[in-house]
């Protein structure tokens, strides 16, 4: 199978450029990912990146509050931002006739964003009230990626809450926000994509003549992000008044995904072995097995936000729902002693074959999605500097060996775990 061709450039001003031009494509798919995310905030300032995400649809100087949005639906798209770790991107998806519109309103705020008293407060009492809803008032909301980090880390940048502390947020004021697009929005710090029914030429041409103009600014240093895997092993509790049942999760770390990817990529799939489907190991052994040890549910996944979506350190993750009764010590036995198994033995040759096949069709399905594609596509240029890396991903996965699951399972050591109980409706650990 023939694989997209990949155009890649960077403008006078240090803004990197990716095009990816996809015959017969309905829409077009326009990302702009920006070299910041939650472990560039300062301590005290926790939250910071994800507000600021908000922020940057309030406006710039040809552009109102909120027109963003209005624009872009009118032109028949749509159009959306995420905060993850390392990165905020900003993307939208519409008829290709309205490219050149999109990449006007992109460059726009990257060149002079609005930012005002009444905009901040606003936007403050919003994101307040997103994690009222998704974390605070939900049950399990923010379980585990909210709070298993300050278990499993020990510096700020690694350890703390993305979604930050109410009393960071309203401290926040409209200098630091200014400081903050000079630092972190600067073209050198950013790369655009575009994906779609384009003449890469064309596309490289509407790119300068909007992106051009962005005076060119220092680019911040990277954020300290190494620390040395944990000594021995960490535990604490989480107590979520809301849940009905108790929960643990379980965090490793991951090998680092641009120097050892083989080792990344053999995670992943373990962890479709281990929890991918009914059949899979730890299903049938806690969930279907009838093992003295009752468990509602179990699932394994890489990364806080899914896959290759970080920098290195990443997680690797296992989260388990059960009664209150079920003891922790002997539900991390039940998951040692199958993670033993795997790493003494390796997978059989039908089940690697089972999971692979899952995994490398999911792969492949999940880029047929334009926004997809063209965030992975961004994403991977700016973490990584391999765009190639979203179509060559399904074949690389198709290739782990028994080996290679063999070592990924081994790798999650006991001793370099952390372990996050959560107990529900503020009842005592057991």
């Amino acid at each position: 199978m023939s694989r997209p061709s990949l155009y890649r450039s960077t403008l006078p001003n240090g803004l990197r450029l990716v095009v990816q031009p996809l015959a017969g494509a309905p829409s077009v798919g326009v990302a702009v990912h920006y070299d910041v995310g939650f472990r560039s905030e300062p301590p005290g300032r926790t939250g910071f990146a994800h507000l600021f995400e908000h922020v940057m649809f309030q406006g710039s100087e040809h552009v109102g509050p909120a027109d963003h949005f209005r624009l872009v639906q009118a032109s028949g798209g749509a159009a959306n931002g995420s905060t993850h770790q390392d990165h905020t991107d900003y993307y939208q998806v519409v008829p290709v006739q309205a490219l050149e519109r999109v990449l006007f309103l992109e460059a726009d705020r990257m060149r002079a964003l609005s930012i005002t008293e009444g905009t901040l407060r606003t936007q403050t009492a919003v994101v307040k009230e997103e994690i009222r809803q998704t974390v605070t008032d939900r049950p399990y909301g923010g379980f585990p990626w909210t709070v298993l980090p300050a278990v499993l880390y020990r510096t700020h940048p690694n350890a703390h809450n993305g979604y930050g502390a109410f009393e960071d947020l309203e401290a926040a004021t409209v200098e630091e926000c200014q400081a903050f697009f000079d630092t972190y929005y600067a073209p050198g710090n950013a790369v655009l994509t575009i994906c779609g029914d384009v003449d890469p030429e064309r596309a490289a041409e509407l790119a300068e003549r909007h992106f051009g103009p962005v005076p060119a600014r220092p680019v911040p240093p990277a954020a300290a992000l190494f620390e040395p895997v944990p000594d021995g092993p960490r535990h604490a509790t989480h107590h979520d008044p809301h849940a009905a049942l108790a929960a643990t999760a379980i965090g490793h770390r991951m090998p680092d995904a641009e120097t050892r990817l083989p080792g990344y990529l053999a995670h992943m799939v373990l962890a479709e072995l281990l929890t991918g489907r009914d059949t899979s190991r730890l299903k049938r052994r806690l969930v279907h097995g009838g093992t003295a040890v009752p468990v509602a549910d179990v699932s394994a996944s890489c990364g806080l936000f899914g896959p290759l979506r970080a920098r290195n350190p990443e997680t690797f993750l296992l989260v388990v729902t059960h009664p209150r009764t079920t003891d922790t010590g002997r539900l991390l036995a039940e998951l040692d002693a199958e993670l033993a198994g795997l790493a003494s033995a390796g997978p059989r040759e039908d089940e690697l074959a089972r999971s692979r096949a899952l995994i490398t069709s999911a792969t492949w399905r999940g880029f047929d999605n334009l926004v997809a594609r063209t965030r992975a596509l961004g994403t991977c240029e700016l973490l990584y500097r391999a765009p190639d890396l979203v179509d060559g991903l399904g074949d690389r996965l198709a290739a782990v060996s028994p080996e290679d699951v063999a070592a990924a399972a081994a790798g999650l050591r006991p001793r370099e775990r952390a372990v996050l109980s959560l107990i529900p409706g503020g009842g005592a650990p057991r």
